[in-house]
């Protein structure tokens, strides 16, 4: 299902297409994709919401050839992404977004972010980056073993392969 809906760029308020499309991915559930261009300003906005709740869940694969790199990822806006051999942790924020993506995908996002510390940072914080993009680039190559870690509280991702695995969450209640 489509859905246009008109309002205000939050940038420049000029009015444009706020796109709302339900999309039903196999083996897992229905998704929401709420999407905006503004032609005026260029601003772009994505997002993506499981329209369920699942159980608390953790998901991890073992990446060890090249072939797991088109292994399909979802990451709902509530999960957590761990690459402990890379050193990488990626906790939700509240400006965090869902995305779809596959393990290759989340190594090219990791390595944007990890691009722009090598280029603008300096001594040993740039020495560190830079040697984490060489790390990156050996993974998405497939000569660099990693597991992936995807953790939601709200049951809202998955690794989808029958190589990964999924066990429960535990999620503390404690607000201390």
């Amino acid at each position: 299902m489509l859905k246009i809906v008109p309002g205000p760029c939050p940038s420049c308020s000029h009015e444009v297409e706020y796109r709302y499309q339900t999309e039903d991915i196999p083996y897992f559930s229905e998704l929401l994709i709420v999407s905006a261009s503004c032609p005026h300003c260029g601003y772009r906005y994505v997002d993506t919401q499981l329209l369920k709740a699942g159980e608390p869940s953790r998901h991890t694969l073992a990446v060890d050839r090249a072939e797991d790199l088109s292994i399909r990822v979802v990451r709902s806006m509530t999960a957590s992404l761990a690459i402990p051999e890379l050193g990488v942790e990626i906790n939700p924020g509240p400006v965090c977004t869902g995305f779809v993506t596959n393990v290759e995908g989340v190594l090219d996002r990791i390595g944007q972010v990890v691009e722009g510390t090598c280029r603008w940072s300096e001594g040993e914080k740039k020495e560190k980056a830079c040697e984490l993009l060489e790390r990156i680039a050996q993974a998405r190559e497939g000569n660099f073993p990693f597991t992936l870690i995807l953790d939601d509280p709200a049951g809202n991702s998955a690794i989808i392969s029958e190589k990964a695995q999924k066990s429960p969450l535990e999620v503390s209640t404690d607000n201390c």
